[in-house]
């Protein structure tokens, strides 16, 4: 099973890199099996260098996935990459990051949905479900009605993302998605561990009720 939560970390020129490894692997021994890294603001340098980081002190349980940068992603063995529509293709990922390696790639409507799941893909994203901050300039919320069409378009995991919170998980689960990426409403609670582990609840429950369903 595709995991159900997606934690997203933001390196930034400020946060130590200790504090990074030390969250991810909290979240990790929380149950979380899927981390992205992501750094907008860093050089080339510092992100590979935070990367090896970071996958050197990941447990065995933990796919840490590379925003953006499949050379970096290759360079330091990670376990994928995950490329925006402004990055490089898909396939041209995949030569830098061949499988076992993951790519996956986000999509904001559904012609982007399309090809992407013409494309060798491992999981497609879908988004920005609800409004978010953690993006610059997010692109336009697109809600549930995009993750219940992507459900119909596609046999390829979808992962939600943007602005979903621990009250909302179970709709957008309910919508058709697989897994959920979080990032503000995990990274800016008081124990992100625990919280981790009520999303996974969420997860279980509302991925256990689908099924009775189908």
């Amino acid at each position: 099973m595709f995991p159900p939560l997606y934690a997203i970390l933001d390196a930034t020129p400020a946060q130590p890199t200790d504090s990074l490894v030390s969250l991810s692997r909290n979240l990790a021994d929380a149950g979380v099996q899927l981390i992205q890294l992501r750094a907008k603001h860093l050089s080339a340098r510092q992100f590979q260098e935070i990367a090896t980081s970071l996958i050197g002190a990941a447990p065995k349980n933990a796919r840490i996935i590379i925003n953006d940068r499949p050379d970096i992603a290759s360079i330091t063995h990670a376990a994928g990459v995950h490329v925006g529509q402004e990055d490089l293709p898909v396939e041209a990922a995949r030569k830098l990051c061949p499988t076992p390696q993951w790519v996956g790639i986000s999509t904001h409507n559904l012609d982007q949905l399309k090809a992407a799941d013409r494309t060798s893909a491992d999981y497609i994203a879908v988004g920005p479900i609800y409004p978010t901050t953690t993006k610059e300039n997010p692109d336009p919320v697109v809600g549930l009605d995009l993750v219940r069409a992507a459900r119909k378009l596609t046999r390829k995991p979808i992962v939600a993302i943007g602005g979903i919170t621990i009250n909302s998980a179970t709709a957008v689960f309910q919508a058709g998605a697989d897994s959920i990426a979080i990032i503000s409403d995990l990274l800016n609670a008081p124990d992100p561990a625990q919280r981790a582990r009520e999303y996974l609840s969420v997860a279980a429950q509302a991925i256990a009720a689908r099924s009775t369903q189908t």
